[in-house]
Formats: C-alpha cells, sequence, structure tokens
C-alpha cells in the first residue's frame, strides 16, 4: 500500500467537529483515503488550468476554480 499525505488524527477531529459522539477507526481511515483522493483530483485539475493558463505556477485562483461544481 501506499504511503499517505495525510495523517488519521485529523480525520478523527473531523468527524467530531461534524458532530460524532464516537469516531471508528475504520471511519477515520476511509475519510482519510476520500479526502486524499479528493484533494490529489483537485490538484491536478489546478495543475491543468495553470497549464492552460501558460504558468507553471498554480495560483489559489486555479484552485478555487477547480474546486467550483461542474
Amino acid at each position: 500500500m501506499a504511503p499517505r499525505e495525510i495523517g488519521v488524527s485529523p480525520m478523527y477531529r473531523i468527524l467530531k467537529k461534524a458532530g460524532a459522539e464516537r469516531v471508528s477507526s475504520e471511519s477515520a481511515e476511509e475519510l482519510r483515503r476520500a479526502t486524499e483522493d479528493y484533494a490529489l483530483a483537485l490538484a491536478r485539475r489546478s495543475v491543468e488550468l495553470a497549464g492552460h493558463a501558460r504558468r507553471k505556477t498554480v495560483k489559489a485562483e486555479d484552485v478555487r476554480l477547480s474546486a467550483r461544481p461542474a
């Protein structure tokens, strides 16, 4: 399995902030996986937008535009 970029502890905190009384380790792991998958897809779209603008630097605007619902 590939190493993960995001720790599992923040996932527990996010689930608790969302109102969970108790959080299973499986739910925290699944949220981490889903979050990383979404973040990677968002980053790829952001890089693509920067490329279309003929820039090598990804800017905040690229990320904001990538995060918009289609």
